[in-house]
């Protein structure tokens, strides 16, 4: 084990944080910072979410928070973590545990107050670093080196971590996408190679939430071509074979200063719609996420800087301004140009500053004009809406009447 000790930050000295801190140390509590926070503290990063582990019980945990008057729920306290709210920010205080018994997808724990048990039960030595309030860093399998050296490391046996876990295997390209540098640990490359099959038992919420996660790395196309490259892929993204074309989106939107996985995912896909439609119903995905990707991957027409304005115009009021971009960048991305091609960016910034022309009519001008209420008003309401898009919306609502009337007496 390597204890050093770094300066505390600003996170673990606001006031909310130390109103967590006090009535448990107050109490005779052992608590430390755990897990991301540490570990990005450690590289220099932003920090998000703040979680500690104790090493009291957390019906003793609750005991203590609710008596300083804190709001605690029990969020997962089978599993030893409860969330305490202060200053309206969440923070999980969670027991330390070792586990009894692991099927590769859920776990039986035992509470402990062996900090170094709890560590061992972690996937990356980089996650299991734990930080006392003081500053003093603990470090028990060598976290602090492999996270400077970009090195993404199982702690223990990776197979025997991914066997307690297959989840961990996803983490480990998705920790190697946002952490890592080439080359990837051959131990725990090895070990997810030989353990890829085992993917599909892992629940679909599990494996969107990994996969939409690696994808929203600065580059995941490497990464997923590592994954390709070693027969992962084929378990859970057999059709991921755009990853030449994820890799220029990449590119793209790094410099629009932009990232969006389920547009990077899109990008890795086939040009195949059903193929999408099956992929998304697999990954749980919403009917609105479904939608889009299905829309990028198969557009309903091809975009391209030859699009004349009022063809740009035409189109935008078709799909919108966030499919425009969804679709532009996609197109963009499935050619050669280059991600600073002024005529790309002059076609992608169609969109901004653009309002949707209201259409002139509605139904009840088809209906004053005696026609009986059914299919033939939407039929006719489409018919001169086609026709005042083809005039890029040049006409007004009497030229839109009129044209109404020559169609109604054309049925009549």
């Amino acid at each position: 084990m390597t204890d050093t000790r770094i300066e505390p930050q600003s996170w673990m000295t606001a006031p909310a944080t130390c109103a967590v801190l006090a009535p448990l140390r107050a109490g005779g509590a052992g608590v430390r910072f755990v897990g991301g926070c540490v570990r990005d503290a450690v590289a220099g990063r932003p920090i998000s979410d703040i979680d500690l582990a104790t090493d009291v019980s957390p019906e003793r945990v609750m005991e203590l928070l609710d008596a300083a008057g804190l709001k605690v729920i029990p969020t997962g306290i089978e599993h030893g973590t409860v969330t305490v709210v202060s200053d309206g920010r969440p923070y999980e205080v969670t027991t330390l545990r070792h586990d009894i018994e692991t099927d590769g997808r859920h776990a039986v724990v035992a509470f402990t107050d062996d900090w170094e048990a709890d560590a061992a039960r972690r996937d990356f030595t980089m996650n299991a670093l734990s930080l006392e309030p003081d500053g003093l860093l603990h470090d028990p399998f060598g976290g602090v080196a492999d996270l400077r050296a970009g090195r993404v490391r199982f702690v223990g046996d990776p197979r025997q971590r991914i066997a307690e876990d297959v989840l961990r295997l996803l983490r480990f390209f998705r920790f190697y996408a946002h952490y890592g540098a080439p080359p990837p640990d051959p131990a725990s490359l090895g070990a997810c190679r030989e353990m890829a099959h085992l993917l599909p038992r892992l629940s679909a919420e599990r494996v969107r939430v990994e996969l939409l996660k690696l994808l929203s790395a600065p580059d995941p196309a490497s990464v997923i071509r590592v994954m390709r490259d070693e027969g992962v892929l084929d378990h859970f993204l057999a059709q991921a074979t755009g990853i030449d074309r994820l890799a220029r989106l990449v590119d793209i939107e790094a410099a629009l200063d932009l990232n969006d996985p389920l547009r990077r995912l899109a990008a890795v896909l086939p040009v195949d719609g059903e193929s999408a439609r099956h992929l998304a119903q697999g990954l749980r995905l919403s009917n609105a996420e479904r939608d889009r990707l299905v829309e990028m991957v198969a557009p309903p027409l091809e975009i391209s800087p030859a699009l004349g304005p009022p063809a740009r115009r035409q189109l935008l009021y078709r799909i919108g301004e966030s499919s425009w971009i969804d679709l532009v960048l996609i197109a963009w991305a499935d050619g050669l140009a280059a991600p600073d091609d002024p005529d790309w960016r002059a076609l992608l910034r169609a969109s901004e500053g653009w309002r949707r022309p209201e259409f002139p009519l509605d139904g009840r001008d088809v209906k004053r004009l005696g026609m009986a209420e059914g299919a033939v008003v939407g039929e006719l309401l489409r018919a001169v809406e086609v026709w005042w898009i083809a005039g890029d919306f040049s006409a007004g609502r009497k030229e839109c009447l009129a044209k109404l009337r020559n169609l109604a007496r054309s049925l009549s």
